[in-house]
């Protein structure tokens, strides 16, 4: 079938594009930038009706991942990406006729400040999540699920941390700061999380996508069912990069004050990038989530091919010719 994967130059957004296209769909890409890959691309921006839905036309299904994520940021942009292109998206396949869509959301649309301990996939809420990009992304989950009908099939899928070779978000970011000096610990690491790698990832939104006739109106969360301490996480993705490991370590009440400086501050002078810690950072590194996957793997019929362990030696492995 031809599918449209929105955000194709994301590292999860390439790789379930790879994954379609080498097992024989014909795939389209729409992005800002240029993506790798042989499939035909798309320029453009996901806030434009126009542009998305001349991606839309011929599409049988669509996997949208275009998104602002970041922890910092205007409300204007994250509802105007988030939940303005979302709601083009679901226009442009009402008007091209397109049966099938897989979005992709994200736990923090349920999180609403407490431990998430051996959590499913609960309602999300924009009143009680936190930060704008949660809100905005609970937002655009409730248009697409509100939007499934006896024409439209959609489930959204909420992949917790997905990390991997080639990663300049999750992974990028602990590397560069642990280099300079400046990757710190928050009540010692000791908060219990999720992650998943990234061929898992790909492969659970494949399987939403081949069964999102039989699960449609749901929402899942993806996981590797592996929970980790937050300080394990970090050492094992130092050591793949050869860069020191965290010993620093601060309480929560120091770094959520602290994250609520550097807000300011961002605010105040308009600085582009991500600032090193905020309010959202802080709660996030020192709350625990991890996640019940068996209702996951039973609807989607999908199981993590990669374990952690396997996956930090393909990291490493990434990472070897850099560090000799």
């Amino acid at each position: 079938m031809r599918v449209l994967v929105t955000g194709g130059t994301s590292l999860l957004g390439a790789a379930v594009a790879q994954r379609l296209h080498e097992r024989g769909d014909d795939v389209v890409t729409m992005q800002r930038g240029e993506a790798a890959g042989s499939w035909r691309q798309v320029r453009g921006d996901i806030r434009h009706a126009d542009t998305v839905s001349s991606a839309v036309v011929g599409a049988d299904a669509v996997v949208h991942l275009a998104a602002r994520v970041s922890v910092v940021g205007d409300w204007d942009e994250f509802e105007s990406v988030n939940v303005g292109g979302t709601q083009n998206v679901l226009d442009a396949i009402r008007a091209h006729h397109v049966s099938r869509l897989v979005h992709v959301s994200s736990p923090s649309v349920a999180h609403f400040g407490e431990p998430l301990v051996a959590a499913d996939a609960d309602p999300a809420d924009p009143d009680r999540a936190h930060g704008h990009y949660a809100r905005s992304k609970a937002m655009a989950e409730q248009l697409v699920l509100g939007a499934v009908d006896d024409s439209l099939a959609a489930v959204a899928i909420r992949p917790h941390l997905v990390w991997g070779p080639g990663d300049t978000q999750l992974v990028g970011r602990i590397v560069e700061r642990a280099a300079s000096g400046r990757l710190v610990l928050i009540n010692g690491g000791a908060a219990l999380i999720d992650t998943t790698y990234l061929d898992n990832a790909a492969d659970a939104h494949v399987a939403a996508l081949d069964r999102v006739d039989d699960i449609s109106g749901e929402a899942f969360v993806v996981t590797n069912g592996e929970p980790r301490t937050v300080a394990e996480l970090l050492t094992r993705i130092c050591r793949a990069a050869g860069v020191p490991e965290p010993t620093r370590s601060v309480s929560r009440a120091v770094a959520t004050g602290a994250g609520a400086v550097v807000e300011r501050a961002w605010a105040a002078t308009g600085r582009e990038g991500e600032p090193p810690m905020t309010r959202f950072l802080a709660e996030q590194l020192s709350t625990a989530h991890w996640f019940d996957q068996r209702r996951t793997h039973e609807r989607l019929q999908w199981t993590p091919a990669v374990s952690l362990a396997e996956g930090f030696e393909r990291l490493a492995a990434n990472f070897a010719p850099h560090n000799v």
